[in-house]
């Protein structure tokens, strides 16, 4: 089986060949000056093979959201990262570089590249392979990661810019033309927002998520873009 879950912002529930994977755990109502749409559901996360973590960003990394899963779950994250959470107790703490690789049941988690402040984006693959790109911009080593079943791309961010480092819609559209993947899930949108501002309309939050899509249609159109809202799930074929 091969499914994938929006949790919100990058946290993505994967489970392929038997072995659940969450990325970036940011599960609290409030982080911050930033609110939550919606609940995470934390009966769903339970059973967890391993957390991978992509950067040591705070709406990335945050401590209390890992808590919540528990001390002793294994924590992927990027070399030099790891004394961030084994100074908070967390017990089984792996580093990787790029390139680097660590075997789960069936499947292999490999460390790629980002370009964003130190981080990683991740390959999971087994029956299926899918990518995880964390924060990133675009750049043209993304092609060595092609091709893949599914891409899942950060679109915006949490605020009204989007700083260096980041993808909006039409650069994560580009990417796909260098990913050639299959499927791709937009990630990174409508889930956090500032407390000081209204919350936003449905469609306003979706807006990111669609304009991806819209470019996506043009710049790559045999990628099937699905987006998923938050606790949707995907299944791959």
């Amino acid at each position: 089986m091969a499914r994938v879950t929006y949790v919100g912002h990058a946290t993505v529930l994967v489970e392929l060949d038997g072995v659940r994977l969450l990325t970036d755990p940011v599960l609290r109502r409030r982080v911050l000056h930033l609110r939550r749409r919606g609940v995470a559901s934390m009966d769903a996360l339970r059973g967890l093979d391993a957390i991978l973590v992509s950067h040591a960003h705070w709406d990335h990394l945050d401590v209390p959201s890992l808590t919540r899963l528990g001390r002793d779950v294994r924590i992927v994250l990027p070399r030099g990262a790891g004394r961030l959470v084994r100074r908070r107790f967390f017990r089984n703490v792996v580093e990787l570089d790029v390139g680097e690789s660590i075997e789960l049941g069936d499947v292999t988690v490999t460390a790629a590249p980002a370009e964003h402040d130190a981080g990683r984006g991740y390959v999971v693959e087994g029956t299926k392979r899918i990518y995880f790109a964390g924060d990133t911009d675009l750049f043209p080593a993304m092609a060595e990661l092609a091709p893949l079943d599914l891409a899942l791309l950060p679109v915006a961010g949490w605020g009204p810019r989007l700083p260096p480092g980041h993808l909006d819609p039409q650069r994560a559209a580009e990417a796909l033309r260098l990913l050639r993947p299959q499927s791709a899930v937009p990630i990174h949108w409508g889930t956090y927002s500032l407390i000081t501002k209204p919350r936003a309309a449905p469609g306003v939050e979706r807006a990111p998520a669609d304009q991806f899509a819209r470019f996506a249609a043009e710049l790559a159109p045999d990628v099937d873009v699905r987006i998923l809202d938050l606790g949707e799930s995907l299944d791959l074929p």
